[in-house]
């Protein structure tokens, strides 16, 4: 896998993360250079834009991702 398309400009990993390099390797390995597709923040981002990710979404947390783009559908 090439890697995440939104790593670059992700901000939960230059900006979250820095406090938190050890959960941010591991996180960079499973989610980025992994599975991108089972990232919440991947998930949000590809259905809604990048802007629409909320900055406190880790990529853990799929369930919501899936929340948040059902409560943007019903707008």
């Amino acid at each position: 896998m090439a890697g995440c398309e939104f790593i670059e400009k992700c901000i939960f990993f230059h900006d979250q993360m820095d406090v938190m390099p050890s959960a941010a390797y591991i996180f960079k390995q499973v989610y980025c250079k992994g599975d991108n597709i089972g990232c919440a923040r991947y998930i949000v981002a590809a259905a809604l834009g990048r802007e629409k990710v909320p900055r406190d979404l880790f990529p853990n947390m799929s369930e919501h991702a899936r929340e948040i783009i059902a409560a943007s559908a019903e707008r």
